[in-house]
């Protein structure tokens, strides 16, 4: 390559839970640079979470945020004028990114009055290993298991 790579980006640990992981999903929420109002949400939500769970709200959603990240995907390759859907391994940061963008995705469709109650209902469904965004992910394997067959092709 003729650039080097850049610089990786340090994100400071969230406020109240002191976790980076918490930071990292709020960056996700927030639109137009409204930071405090993505805080605001996210921890309302998870407030949400602890009320109508016994658990702890925190430990539900980082349970709920596993349940959702997908280990493979697929990716199309042209080969010989076809195209072929080929399964392959997503390291580490970016199953991070497709789990939180899939979860907060899919809460945004949801019909809730408020985004942190669409939010804790869509947390609470991936806990119990439902919703859209497990689906989206349950979805997603299939069609890298339907694949399997192409997985030669990989590059």
């Amino acid at each position: 390559m003729r650039k080097s790579k850049p610089k990786k980006r340090i994100i400071l640990p969230d406020p109240k839970y002191n976790d980076v992981l918490v930071t990292k999903f709020v960056n996700n929420i927030m639109l137009k640079g409204k930071k405090s109002i993505a805080f605001k949400i996210f921890y309302d939500a998870i407030d949400i979470v602890n009320e109508k769970m016994e658990e702890d709200g925190l430990e539900v959603w980082k349970k709920a945020l596993a349940n959702v990240t997908p280990s493979v995907e697929v990716r199309s390759r042209r080969i010989g004028g076809a195209t072929f859907q080929i399964p392959s391994e997503i390291r580490p940061a970016r199953k991070q990114s497709i789990g939180m963008k899939n979860l907060i995705g899919f809460a945004r469709k949801r019909h809730e009055k408020s985004m942190s109650q669409k939010l804790a209902n869509e947390i609470m469904a991936a806990y119990r290993e439902e919703g859209g965004a497990f689906k989206k992910k349950e979805e997603t394997h299939r069609m890298a298991e339907a694949n399997k067959a192409f997985s030669h092709f990989r590059f």
